[in-house]
Order: structure tokens, then C-alpha cells, then sequence
């Protein structure tokens, strides 16, 4: 029983982990930071940076929304939780419209954020705080990681298998930016050219890969709120 409902919580995870290792700017990010001198060093860091900020995330909202009571629908602390995923839904689907409101012009470049025109002069420390800041700061990445953790907190697992779920939820987001890194240290010539290939249409298609993303995680997650507030 205990392990269908760790398989249960797993599957419903996928499609937000999904949705956070196909985000366009880490993917750039960390494309850019393996072009530097240091794309070693540095790729690891910032690697190393997003796979503590998700789980650190996850963890953090499983623990608020995995109170004692919060598998049991006519308890508080699960109340609490339903909410919890109602506003989560709530604030993914608005990301989703400003995502989309915001999306570069017919014949516009999309622009990237300002700092990664300094990537070059980053060193171990600040490309783990890119990491850092890009999975546990950056309102979209922010959103899906809580998400992930609400629903981890209101499966009613026990501690071990709260831990399994989050680090199944934190491999999977964690597959695209942990892969570009393996991938540029095991063949450093011939990442490039697929590397740069991999930027340039994320670039290019960020705010509808994004757009699509967050408005699909956001109906899903507001309709488990709804659905366990309401149903």
C-alpha cells in the first residue's frame, strides 16, 4: 500500500519536474557558463547550485504541507494544503500570462537576462549561486519546486519515502542542466557545436515553451487544490 502510494506521488510529479528541466534559462545558462575557460569547474558549481535549490524548495513545502493530518482530507493541516496548491495554481497561471504577454514582437530578438553577459568572469561561487538563484528564486522554477513539494507533502508517505520523492522529483528537474554539464566533461569537442544549437532555440521559443509549460502545471495543480478544498 505504502509503496503504490509512493508510485502514485512519483507519477504525479512528473509532469512539474518535467515542466522545470525543460526551462529554457537554466538550459541557456548553463550552456553559456560550459563555453567559458573555466566550464569545468564552473559547470559543476552551477549544477551543483540548482540541485540544492530544488531540493531545498521541495523540502521546505513538503515540510509546511506534510503535517501530521494532511493526508486526511477533513483535517486542517490537509485544508491547509489544499489552499496551499489553489494559490500555487493560482500564481503558475498568471506567470503563464505574463509569460506570454511579455514574448518578444514578429522579427524581435528575446532578450536574456543581463548577467550572462558577465558568465565569463564567474567563478566556482558565483556559478553555484546562478544555480542557486535561477531553481530557488526565479518565480517560475520557484512555483514548480513548491508545487512538487505540496504534492509530496498531502501523499501521506512516510519520511523515507518522503525523501525518495523528492529526490525522484529533484533527478528528473535536475536532467536537462546535470546532463549538459556530463555531457560537455565527457566529450568537450563535440558538445559545442550541439550545445550552442540547444540555446539558440530555447532562445528563441522561451516564452511559448514556457508560456504552455506553467499554464498546463498551473490548471493541474489548481484543479488538485479545488478538487481536495472543495470535492
Amino acid at each position: 500500500m505504502l509503496a503504490a502510494s509512493l508510485a502514485q506521488a512519483v507519477g504525479s510529479l512528473l509532469p512539474v519536474a518535467v515542466a522545470v528541466a525543460i526551462s529554457p534559462i537554466p538550459i541557456i545558462a548553463v550552456v553559456v557558463i560550459l563555453g567559458t575557460p573555466r566550464a569545468r569547474i564552473n559547470g559543476l558549481a552551477f549544477a551543483a547550485g540548482w540541485v540544492v535549490g530544488l531540493a531545498a524548495v521541495a523540502t521546505a513545502v513538503l515540510v509546511l504541507t506534510g503535517a501530521s493530518g494532511a493526508d486526511d482530507p477533513t483535517s486542517s493541516s490537509a485544508t491547509g494544503a489544499n489552499w496551499v496548491q489553489v494559490t500555487l495554481g493560482v500564481a503558475l497561471l498568471a506567470l503563464a500570462a505574463r509569460q506570454w504577454k511579455g514574448r518578444p514582437g514578429p522579427g524581435e530578438q528575446a532578450e536574456l537576462p543581463e548577467w550572462m553577459e558577465k558568465v565569463d568572469r564567474f567563478g566556482p561561487g558565483a556559478s553555484t549561486g546562478a544555480g542557486l538563484v535561477l531553481s530557488a528564486a526565479n518565480p517560475k522554477n520557484l512555483v514548480l519546486a513548491a508545487s512538487a513539494g505540496a504534492t509530496i507533502g498531502q501523499a501521506g508517505l512516510t519520511a523515507g519515502q518522503d525523501v525518495v520523492a523528492i529526490a525522484a522529483f529533484v533527478l528528473i528537474g535536475s536532467l536537462t542542466v546535470v546532463g549538459a554539464v556530463l555531457y560537455a566533461l565527457v566529450d568537450r569537442r563535440g558538445s559545442g557545436a550541439v550545445l550552442t544549437g540547444v540555446k539558440a532555440f530555447m532562445a528563441a521559443h522561451n516564452a511559448a515553451i514556457m508560456t504552455v509549460l506553467l499554464g498546463v502545471i498551473g490548471a493541474k495543480v489548481l484543479g488538485q487544490g479545488v478538487g481536495g478544498a472543495w470535492g
